[in-house]
Parts: C-alpha cells; sequence; structure tokens
C-alpha cells in the first residue's frame, strides 16, 4: 500500500508516497493510516508506538551521553567554573522557552518532521527545506562525535585495537539495534536513561565527598575558584563555551521528533516537555558547579584540542584523592551511557530524513518504511555517514571533537531560531484566522517575549561563537568549521527558493487544519495499545518476544 502525506512546496496540498507494506489501512481523512503487527497505529507511515514514560526519558537519554563526562571539563577549561555556569544557564534560559514554543506547535500539529515540517507550512517552503537538512546534518555530527568519543573513552585502556576499529565495532552494533523498531527503541531509552539518571546522581555524591574530604581526606571547598580563578579567556572562552552548552542542550527539541510516533501526543508531550527540560537543566548546571569545585580549570588532564585521550573531572579528582583506578570505573559509566546517546542520535537523523522525503525535498527513496514503521534506508544512510568521525585517524580525536562540536553547535542556534520564527508565525496566523489562544492545547509561556528572545540570543549566539579564530592570529581552519554550517543553509534556501520558485506564505492562507491528528484522543488510538487484543485472546508467548524485537 502507499500511505499519503501532504507537501506544500508550491503552497498548495499535494501528495507524496511513503511505502507501507502488508499493513492493515484504516481511512483517516487527509493521511492514511494502518495497524502494525503489535496493534500500534502506523501513521504516515511511523508507527506511533512510544508511551509517556518513553516520552519522558528519550531526549534525557540522547542528551546525557558519555561526553558529559568529560566535556564539562572542557567547558570550565574554555572560561572557568563561573564562567562555564553562566554560559549553561543562558543557553538554558534559551532552551525553556524553544521548547515552550515547540510544546504549543507540536501538541497541536504532531505530524512527521515536526518543526521542520511546520516552517516550510509557516513560513516559506525553502525555509522548511533548509532547516530540514540543517536539522539532519545536525545530528550526523551529533552520531559523529558519538563514535569519535567512544575512542576518546576507549583510548584510556591500552588495547591493541585502534580508535578507528573500536568506531567501527560501535558502528556495527548500533547500526542492528537502530533497526529493531520503535518499541524496542523507547524501552531501551527509558531503561539506559534511568541508569545515566542514576549515575549522574551518583556523580554529584562523589562530588561532595571529594570536596568535603570524605574521600581523599582533604577539604577543598572553593579553593579553586580562589586559584586560578573563576573565569578563564575572556569573551574567548565564553564564545567556545556557548558553542559547547548548545551541543550538549541539543536534543531537547527532540520530543517534537516524537510526536509523530507518539501514541498520544496531545496528552504525553507537554508533560514530558516540562519535566524533560527541568531534568536537562539540573543534570548539566549540577555536572558544571560540582566538576568546578573538584579540579581546578588549568588542569593538564581536561580535554583539548591536542588530547588524544580524555580524563573525566571526576576520574582526575578520585585520582588525586588517592584512587589510581578511578579512570576504569568512570569509563564504564561513559561506555554505557553512550549506549543511548548515539542510538537517540541515529533516531533523529533517520526522522528527519524521512520526513524530507515524505514532503518531497529529499528523495523519496528515503521516505519507504517498513509494514512496522522502520525507515531501513534512512537509518543505515544516516548511520553510515556517521564514519566521517573516523577522520580522527588524521588528527586528535581532541582536535575532532572540536571541529564537530563547532558544526553541531552552530546548527543547533539555527534550529533553535527557526522554532521560534514558525512559533511567532503560527501564532500570528491562529489569532488573524479567527481562533482563539484558549483552544490550544498547551499555550507557551510568557508569550510573543519568550518567542522573541528566543529568535534573537540564537541568531547572535551563531554569529559569537565562532569570535575566538579572529583572535590572536587568524585560523582558517577553525574558521571554516565555525561559520560553515551558516554558508550551507544559505545555500540551500536560494538553491531551493530558485528551483521551486517558492514564496513567503501568507498569514491568512496558512495551513492551520492538516495535521491535527484529532483522532489520536479518541477511539482509534485504544486500539493501538495492544491490550484490547490480549484481553479477548492470548497470544503465544513466541509472538509476543517478536514483536517486541521488531517494534
Amino acid at each position: 500500500m502507499e500511505v499519503r502525506t501532504t507537501s506544500s512546496d508550491s503552497g498548495k496540498q499535494q501528495t507524496s508516497p511513503a511505502k507501507v507494506e502488508d499493513v492493515t489501512v484504516v481511512s483517516d481523512g487527509a493521511y492514511d493510516t494502518a495497524v502494525a503487527d503489535n496493534g500500534n497505529v502506523i501513521d504516515d507511515g511511523l508507527q506511533r508506538g512510544l508511551k509517556n514514560r518513553h516520552l519522558q526519558m528519550i531526549a534525557f537519554g540522547g542528551i546525557v551521553g558519555a561526553s558529559i563526562w568529560y566535556g564539562t571539563g572542557s567547558a570550565i577549561a574554555y572560561s572557568g567554573p563561573v564562567g562555564a555556569l553562566i554560559s549553561f544557564i543562558i543557553v538554558g534560559v534559551d532552551v525553556f522557552f524553544v521548547m515552550q514554543s515547540l510544546g504549543e506547535m507540536s501538541t497541536l500539529f504532531p505530524v512527521q518532521g515536526a518543526f521542520i515540517e511546520l516552517a516550510g507550512r509557516f513560513i516559506d517552503p525553502a525555509f522548511g527545506f533548509s532547516l530540514g537538512w540543517n536539522y539532519w546534518y545536525q545530528w550526523v555530527t551529533n552520531l559523529a562525535n558519538d563514535y569519535n568519543n567512544i575512542s576518546l573513552i576507549l583510548a584510556f585502556w591500552a588495547t591493541p585495537i585502534p580508535s578507528y576499529g573500536w568506531i567501527l565495532l560501535f558502528w556495527a552494533l548500533f547500526q542492528s539495534t537502530s533497526l529493531l523498531g520503535i518499541v524496542v527503541y523507547g524501552e531501551m531509552e527509558f531503561w539506559l536513561a534511568a541508569w545515566k539518571l542514576f549515575t549522574v546522581l551518583g556523580g554529584f555524591l562523589v562530588a561532595i565527598l571529594v570536596n568535603t574530604g570524605a574521600i581523599g581526606g582533604e577539604y577543598i571547598g572553593f579553593r579553586y575558584w580562589r586559584d586560578p580563578g573563576v573565569i578563564a579567556n575572556g569573551i574567548n572562552g565564553f564564545g567556545k563555551t556557548f558553542v559547547l552548552a548548545a551541543a550538549y542542550y541539543s536534543g531537547t527539541e527532540m520530543l517534537a521528533m516524537t510526536a509523530a510516533e507518539s501514541k498520544n501526543p496531545k496528552k504525553d508531550l507537554p508533560s514530558a516537555i516540562r519535566q524533560t527540560f527541568w531534568r536537562i537543566l539540573i543534570i548539566f548546571i549540577g555536572l558544571i558547579f560540582f566538576a568546578g569545585i573538584i579540579i581546578p580549570y588549568d588542569s593538564k588532564d581536561l580535554l583539548t584540542g591536542t588530547s588524544k585521550s580524555a580524563l573525566s573531572p571526576w576520574t582526575i579528582a578520585l585520582v588525586n584523592a588517592g584512587w589510581d583506578g578511578a579512570g576504569n570505573l568512570l569509563n564504564v559509566v561513559m561506555i554505557t551511557a553512550q549506549l543511548s546517546s548515539a542510538n537517540s542520535a541515529i533516531y533523529v537523523a533517520s526522522r528527519s530524513l524521512v520526513a524530507l522525503a515524505h514532503q518531497g525535498r529529499a528523495p523519496r527513496f528515503f521516505g519507504v518504511t517498513t509494514k512496522n514503521g522502520v525507515p531501513v534506508r534512512a537509518i543505515v544512510f544516516s548511520n553510515a555517514l556517521g564514519l566521517l568521525a573516523l577522520l580522527n585517524i588524521a588528527s586528535s580525536p581532541g582536535k575532532v571533537f572540536g571541529y564537530l562540536i563547532s558544526i553541531s553547535g552552530a546548527a543547533t542556534f539555527i534550529a533553535w531560531a527557526f522554532i521560534g520564527i514558525t512559533h511567532l508565525r503560527m501564532r500570528q496566523a491562529w489569532v488573524l484566522q479567527g481562533y482563539s489562544v484558549d483552544d490550544l492545547p498547551y499555550k507557551a509561556l510568557l508569550y510573543p517575549y519568550g518567542t522573541l528572545f528566543v529568535i534573537f540570543i540564537n541568531l547572535f549566539l551563531v554569529f559569537i561563537s565562532g569570535y575566538s579564530v579572529f583572535i590572536g592570529g587568524f585560523a582558517a581552519v577553525d574558521f571554516v568549521f565555525d561559520y560553515i554550517v551558516l554558508v550551507i543553509f544559505t545555500l540551500l534556501f536560494v538553491f531551493w527558493k530558485v528551483l521551486k520558485r517558492t514564496k513567503m506564505v501568507p498569514l491568512a492562507e496558512i495551513d492551520l487544519v492538516t495535521g491535527r491528528r484529532e483522532h489520536l484522543a479518541g477511539t482509534t488510538l485504544s486500539l493501538s495499545d495492544g491490550e484490547g487484543a490480549e484481553k479477548t485472546s492470548r497470544v503465544p508467548w513466541y509472538v509476543v518476544i517478536r514483536r517486541f524485537l521488531t517494534g
């Protein structure tokens, strides 16, 4: 069968095929739906199999990866303990209002591609094209950085396996797990994220014990805030830390992408957005604060551009306290943390590519899904490009880490800015077309001031992020990595605008009806829980296992 999706690149509603095989079709107006083997709805080619508890942990699990354990050390090395705190708090406020905008849009329009599709509908199809590809290569870059992080972590242990060998081994592992389906992905992320939350809270406790002298026998207090100090490298350090903070917070917005595979997005998404933001903010601010009170920012063991391997601030502090084997424990924690962050990167990159294909902004080839809603082609292609991490063969892993962070951070700032612009246009059209704000299932806090803050702060940060290349002599390579994303985004926009002759969509003509998915809060979804069938007839154990593994 073919599931038809809408495209607005010419300003009119069109249809484009998304092939799904061997499923039962259920009519749903403008969108066809189907039922997968496990009873979940296949909507627009993807399976709505994510429950509320999955949404609660997915963004957290995808963001809190292995690199936070040594990346927090990089932030402190760049701008000092207080400078890093300021940077992460500012970007945290930015993310809060980004999530407010996303919450309002995604609960009303839980569509495939989320803000990628909505930017083309509410602003200009050319922006939907450039933003979609920007977001896709942002997550491909994050994925490559995840693989690079693995080589950094495992370099701590002297093994005969070279860095590229570890990258290829884990690449094959993640390729396998990413093909198991959305249900397996949701369960993996839930339990791995729960484990990561436990280890982070454990890290807080260890930092307190080290700082107070309970471990090591020496009270530290705020000694390192006095010597060497609280701020390092001035505005240059702030610029680098802003980018690092954006790269780490990047992924909070991925909750909007999960709306297309959520069982009940209107009910589950708002609570997931609220709880996920506060979890992530507390985790990052806590990690930066505690790292800043257990080591000095000028420690030679922190991750820099010349690092062949990286030590976590916790490893450094525990070794200083007399535990020489601390690095082994932290490495185990970091490797387990990496399992879900890489899977999440593959998930977001592949779903972004599927959305682009369905909108006619990428080859239709990538829009094909299996009968259970798994976009195999998009997954394999996106994961293959994660092998950009093999660049660390020619350069140090620390240098590659910096390059990939620069690209990911700049792409994040662009995505967040256009989320704000898209939200502003949606709300203006909503009022102009006679709808009531009270009818919105989720209302953004402090609109329009929070939305305007999102737009201006991210446009400012994307330009200041590469400030360091102009200090102490121009560095051409660093300049390219800091600003190449802006050039690519502009070229993509101009290319699509000229090719398709797109125009800015007038507020009065913006489509505020398509994609509402009102049926998802009704009886149709109750049939997809997989519970009704099991109440009327027992399912053989081997069928249950097969459904779990294949989604």
